[in-house]
C-alpha cells in the first residue's frame, strides 16, 4: 500500500513531481528561450554578412594558426624521438671528462682524455647487464676522391659499432676483427660523404680515397641515418680504431689507445639502470676514484636524450601555440567592438522589445547568443582550415603526425569562452538601456 499524507492523502512520490514540477517548467523555459535565441542570433549576423565574415576572420585565422603551429611542434618532436631511437636501442653513452685551464671555467664534456680502450675492452668483459660496447674516437678530417674533397668526421671504432649504433651497410661491408687487429687502411663511408665525394653507393665500393693523405679502400657504405639534433649522422667515415690511432691521431703504445667516447648497448631496457650503476663503479675503481672527488666521465643514457629532447619540444610547441593564440584575443577584441556597434545600430529596437514587454535578462541573453554564434562559426570555419593546413604540412614535411584532436577541443572551447567572455560587455549594455531613451532613439 502507497504512503500518503495525513492531510491531503498525497502519495509521497507524487508529492516530490509537485514540487519539481515548477523547476522543469522553467528548464523547458530556458531551453525554449535559447533554442529561440539562437536562430534570432543567426538572422541578424546573416543580415550584415560582409561585416561578421570580416569580424570571424580574426578567430578563424587564430584557431587556424594554433592547430598548424601545433601540428609543427608535435611534428618535430616525433622527428627528433624517432631519429634519437635510430640510432641505436638501449643506448649508454660514456664521455671522457671535462678538461679545465686552472680557471673555473671548463672546456666541456669529452674535452679530457680519460678514456681508453681498456676501460671500453672491461666493460665488455665485467658488466652482465652489457651486451656490447663499442669504443670511438673521431677526428674531423679532410677526405679526397679525385678532385673533389670534404671536411668531414672520422671515427675509429671496432665492428661492435654496427650491433651497437645499429649502423648497416648500404652497400658492400663492415670491417671485420681481422681489420682491426691488422689496422687495415680500410673505411666506410656514409651517404653524406658519398654525395660530397660524387659517387654512389655501388660506385664508391673498391675506391681509394685519402684521409688526411693516407690512402684508405673503401670497402662499404652505410645507411641513410639523417641529422638529429646533435649532427648529420651520415656526414662521417668509419675506420678501424687501431688504424684511426696509428694512422691519423697517433699514439703512444705504452699509453695505449685514449678515446672520446664508448658506445654501450644494454641486453634489455629493463637493465638500463643496471648497466649504467655497473659502468659506473667499474670506471671508478679502475680510475681510483673516491668520494668526494668527482667522476672523470659521464654516462648518459638514451632514454635521457629522447625525454630531453621531448621536453624541450614541449616547450617549443606551447610557445608556438601559445603565440597563434594571442590572434585569438585578437578575434576576441574584434567580436567586442562589432557588438558595441550592433548595440548601438539596434538601441531603438532594443526599446521596441522592452516596451512590448521583454525583460532586460531576454536583452542580454539576445546579444550574448550572437557574440557566442558569431565566436563559434568562426571557430568551426578556423578548424576546417587548420586541418588543411596540418594536412599541407605533414605532406611538405613527410611526416605521419596525426590530427591534434586536443588542439582541435581546447580551441573550440576557447571559441566559445571568447564568445562569452567578449560579448559580455556588450551584452549588458545593451541589457541595462533604458527603454524610454531607447525608444527616443532615430
Amino acid at each position: 500500500m502507497a504512503f500518503t499524507t495525513p492531510s491531503t492523502g498525497f502519495s509521497a512520490a507524487q508529492a516530490l513531481r509537485a514540487q519539481a514540477a515548477p523547476l522543469r517548467s522553467r528548464t523547458n523555459r530556458r531551453l525554449a528561450q535559447l533554442a529561440e535565441s539562437v536562430p534570432l542570433a543567426w538572422e541578424s549576423l546573416a543580415a550584415n554578412r560582409m561585416r561578421s565574415l570580416l569580424t570571424m576572420l580574426g578567430v578563424i585565422i587564430g584557431i587556424a594558426a594554433v592547430i598548424a603551429m601545433v601540428t609543427i611542434g608535435r611534428g618535430a618532436q616525433t622527428q627528433t624521438v624517432n631519429q634519437l631511437r635510430s640510432l641505436g636501442s638501449n643506448l649508454l653513452f660514456i664521455q671522457s671528462g671535462v678538461a679545465t685551464t686552472g680557471s673555473p671555467a671548463s672546456q666541456g664534456a669529452g674535452s679530457a682524455t680519460t678514456l681508453t680502450w681498456e676501460d671500453a675492452k672491461a666493460i665488455a668483459s665485467a658488466s652482465s647487464a652489457v651486451a656490447a660496447v663499442a669504443p670511438v674516437l673521431n677526428r674531423r678530417a679532410q677526405v679526397v676522391y679525385g678532385d673533389r674533397n670534404t671536411s668531414t668526421f672520422v671515427v675509429g671504432t671496432t665492428p661492435d659499432y654496427v650491433t651497437v649504433r645499429d649502423f648497416l651497410p648500404l652497400s658492400g661491408r663492415f670491417f671485420n676483427t681481422d681489420d682491426l687487429l691488422r689496422a687495415t687502411r680500410v673505411a666506410v663511408l656514409g651517404q653524406t660523404v658519398v654525395d660530397s665525394l660524387g659517387l654512389n653507393a655501388e660506385s664508391a665500393l673498391q675506391t681509394t680515397v685519402r684521409i688526411q693523405g693516407e690512402p684508405f679502400t673503401v670497402i662499404g657504405t652505410l645507411e641513410y641515418k639523417g641529422v638529429t639534433a646533435f649532427r648529420d649522422m651520415d656526414d662521417q667515415v668509419l675506420i678501424p680504431l687501431t688504424t684511426m690511432a696509428s694512422r691519423i691521431v697517433g699514439v703512444n703504445a705504452i699509453s695505449g689507445i685514449a678515446l672520446d667516447a664508448i658506445s654501450v648497448s644494454a641486453r634489455q631496457p629493463e637493465q638500463m639502470e643496471a648497466a649504467e650503476f655497473q659502468i659506473t663503479n667499474l670506471l671508478r675503481r679502475r680510475h681510483g676514484i673516491q668520494p668526494p672527488k668527482q667522476d672523470d666521465f659521464l654516462v648518459r643514457s638514451q632514454a635521457d636524450l629522447v625525454s630531453a629532447s621531448t621536453s624541450v619540444a614541449k616547450v617549443f610547441t606551447a610557445l608556438l601555440g601559445g603565440s597563434a593564440a594571442i590572434s585569438l584575443l585578437v578575434g576576441g577584441i574584434g567580436i567586442m567592438n562589432i557588438m558595441l556597434v550592433s548595440v548601438s545600430e539596434r538601441t531603438r529596437e532594443i526599446g521596441i522589445r522592452r516596451a512590448i514587454g521583454a525583460r532586460s535578462s531576454d536583452i542580454l541573453q539576445q546579444f550574448l547568443s550572437e557574440s557566442v554564434v558569431l565566436s563559434c562559426c568562426g571557430g568551426l570555419a578556423g578548424v576546417s582550415l587548420g586541418v588543411v593546413a596540418s594536412a599541407l604540412i605533414n605532406h611538405a614535411f613527410g611526416w605521419r603526425v596525426g590530427m591534434s584532436l586536443d588542439a582541435v577541443l581546447i580551441s573550440l572551447l576557447f571559441c566559445m569562452a571568447i564568445g562569452v567572455f567578449f560579448g559580455s560587455y556588450p551584452a549588458r549594455k545593451a541589457a541595462r538601456l533604458d527603454p524610454i531613451e531607447a525608444l527616443r532613439s532615430t
